[in-house]
């Protein structure tokens, strides 16, 4: 499967409003809007992260397909990354080849990535890539209503 990142366009965000609202990814995923549902709030959201000019934001392609995004954000030095890969396409690699993707265009380090412990899959694709486990933290998850373990993974400290 060919996975590839472009600029986010207009036509990626129904699908990434999609896949925001699948149950299943959402659990996972944890840290999430408090209301995914809300489409208003989508939006604005999505055209502040496109407008802003320290977010790096990319839709994840497989075969030419939208699958999901991929963004760098924050300060110097403190900057995260995050990516959303549907859940039909987990299992495949291609959120990891869409990782490995970003942190080739963006080679400032160190970076910083979060994640619900429990959340095994994602875990694999930051340590893939080379990020560590640096802190655990617990955090208020939206997504599981309550305060859940979170851990924090370093590239290139």
């Amino acid at each position: 499967m060919d996975v590839s990142l472009r600029p986010v366009h207009d036509s990626d965000l129904p699908v990434f409003f999609r896949q925001l609202n699948d149950p299943e990814a959402l659990h996972m995923a944890a840290f999430t809007p408090e209301d995914p549902a809300d489409r208003d709030a989508f939006d604005a959201h999505w055209a502040r992260i496109r407008a802003a000019r320290d977010v790096i934001p990319r839709a994840v392609l497989a075969d030419g397909d939208v699958v999901g995004n991929a963004a760098v954000y924050g300060e110097p030095g403190e900057r995260e990354v995050t990516y959303w890969v549907d859940r039909a396409y987990w299992g495949r690699g291609i959120a990891t080849a869409a990782l490995r993707a970003l942190l080739a265009e963006v080679t400032e380090r160190p970076l910083y990535a979060r994640v619900a412990a429990d959340n095994a899959g994602s875990l694999r694709v930051l340590r893939t890539c080379g990020f560590e486990v640096s802190e655990r933290v617990s955090g208020y998850a939206p997504a599981r209503g309550a305060e859940i373990e979170e851990l924090v993974l370093t590239l290139g400290a």
